[in-house]
């Protein structure tokens, strides 16, 4: 973040002098191209507030200091908002989420004592990864139904996190943690269709989509200032675009068939595509033939101008992560989706590719004779999932969901046999005094 030998500096400090809390406040991220992200963590709460210097060498920028009116909270202080209306207001949650308003139109009611006899039958036996929520008074009950539901750590830390800092509604749902969307009847067939959740979803499915685990555990991970999430990628996308190397990239896993094709491709083209396995577990007998690539970090995915996006079994989770580099994207047709796809238009935001890849080299040759119009894509990718993937638009992505569902619930939810607590976490390392919070509440 040098400018010459001048940095900028961010500086965060409880408003009150009064009022002490340690924050943790790492380096911007320069995005290149005039903007930084700027990251704190708190270790202690503040009830006046917060105020953030930026200076520039020691001289103040812009408007700096800024004030964040307290009462601000850290990420584990168990404090929620009780009017979800002030809490969506404050964190500028769209009207509207195209996905959502999709997903729901299958199911105008939602019958819990349907789903409470079908449900376990039915899917735990195929699948095996369906966990059973129940929230209830802001508290999160659940059991397990079936031996593959490991992943319930990602969507309990989420609930949790949501829960203190808003007032949930009462629902009961069930939450497929398997790869693959599992509800594919229609919504004229008898019976119909039942209102799964899942983190993909397909267009022969009737699953209602909430953010991947991927996408939800690294906007946690960010809130705990580790690499390799949504923000940090965004401070490391490699040599600017003119730069880059002139071929498109491709690392991963040989979870499709057609990830092997790219790779073929590659050998006969290394000019236009540089595309490796990492690892074999489907189709082990093709690593003699097609060998083996070694491992890449993400940030030096970047370090190439084109990026091709194959799914894995499902939809590729990097998909996100490749919009936020300053690459151009090359996306596979797919059926499968993630919440935030109907917002993206091809030609518009990446540059869409056959099913079968046949189309693929074409692509980049005309990415490579058209540099303006595809660098101009890459930067309109970019935007629009800067906009989609902040944290604060995830929040209220999965709030919305379970708003909508609790509405469309015939009976209310209940606290089921075999479904236990979820605590909050034990907070021993920081402050957390919620001014929200009387003593003597029914709950307590």
């Amino acid at each position: 973040m040098e400018t010459g030998r001048t940095q900028f500096k961010v500086v965060i400090k409880a408003l009150s002098p009064k009022e002490i809390s340690r924050i943790y406040t790492p380096k911007p991220l320069d995005r290149n191209d005039g903007t930084f992200l700027m990251r704190y963590r708190m270790y202690g709460s503040v009830q006046k507030g917060l105020k953030i210097e930026i200076l520039y060498g020691d001289k103040h920028v812009a408007r700096s200091p800024y004030i964040l009116k307290g009462p601000v909270y850290h990420e584990y202080c168990d404090c929620p908002e009780e009017d979800p209306e002030i809490w969506q207001n404050i964190l500028s949650c769209p009207s509207q989420e195209p996905q959502i308003t999709k997903d729901f139109t299958s199911f105008p009611t939602i019958d819990l004592q349907r789903m409470l006899k079908e449900i376990p039958t039915k899917l735990s036996q195929t699948r095996g990864a369906i966990v059973h929520y129940t929230i209830l008074n802001n508290h999160i009950y659940r059991r397990s139904l079936g031996k593959y539901t490991d992943f319930k750590m990602f969507s309990d830390e989420m609930l949790l996190s949501l829960a203190r800092k808003v007032r949930l509604p009462d629902v009961e749902f069930y939450l497929n943690v398997g790869d693959w969307p599992v509800e594919h009847r229609k919504a004229n067939e008898t019976p119909g269709p039942i209102p799964v959740i899942s983190w993909c979803g397909s267009a022969d499915s009737r699953d209602i989509v909430l953010p991947t685990y991927d996408v939800t555990h690294s906007t946690l991970e960010t809130l705990r200032g580790v690499t390799n999430d949504l923000l940090s990628i965004q401070g490391n996308t490699g040599p600017s675009w003119e730069n880059k190397t002139e071929r498109a990239l491709f690392r991963g896993r040989d979870s499709r068939e057609e990830r092997l094709y790219l790779v073929k491709l590659s050998k006969e083209n290394p000019e236009l595509l540089d595309a490796g396995i990492t690892g074999y577990f489907f189709f082990r007998e093709k690593e003699k033939d097609l060998g083996k690539a070694q491992l890449m970090g993400f940030f030096d995915f970047f370090k190439y101008k084109y990026q091709v996006n194959v799914d894995g079994t499902v939809a590729a989770y990097r998909f996100p992560y490749l919009l936020l580099g300053d690459s151009l994207v090359l996306k596979q047709a797919s059926q499968y989706y993630e919440h935030f796809y109907t917002e993206l238009k091809p030609w518009k935001h990446y540059v869409p590719v056959k099913r079968s890849l046949e189309d693929l080299l074409e692509k980049i040759k005309w990415a490579k004779e058209n540099d303006e119009e595809a660098r101009k894509i890459a930067k309109e990718g970019q935007l629009i999932a800067r906009e989609l993937l902040q944290p604060h638009r995830l929040y209220c992505y999965y709030y919305k969901v379970f708003q909508k569902y609790a509405k469309r619930q015939a009976s209310k939810p209940e606290i089921r046999a075999g479904m236990e607590l979820v605590p909050q976490p034990d907070d021993r390392d920081s402050v957390c005094s919620c001014h929200r919070k009387k003593p003597l509440r029914e709950d307590l």
